[in-house]
């Protein structure tokens, strides 16, 4: 799988969980999940079990903490992928 195939999908999974009024014009590699776009701890839950589901991965809770940014997330993607 492509990088560019993983920041497509990884970007439609985290979007509905931005809060309105904090969506980046462009979603890069650093920006941190929660400081960033906003999103709260609870969400970020939602957000790993929508990436499992949509890789058919699954996510450790190790490396579900290691998932702070777009860009950890895509490596973690990547390497299950």
């Amino acid at each position: 799988m492509t990088t560019e195939v993983i920041r497509t999908k990884l970007e439609k999974i985290i979007d509905p969980y931005i809060p309105e009024g904090e969506k980046p014009d462009d979603v890069t590699d650093e920006l941190d999940l929660m400081e960033d776009l906003h999103i709260n701890s609870a969400h970020l839950v939602d957000i790993i079990l929508d990436i499992e589901d949509a890789f058919d991965i699954e996510i450790t809770d190790d490396e579900a903490e290691k998932m702070m940014s777009v860009g950890s997330a895509m490596e973690i993607i990547a390497e299950k992928s």
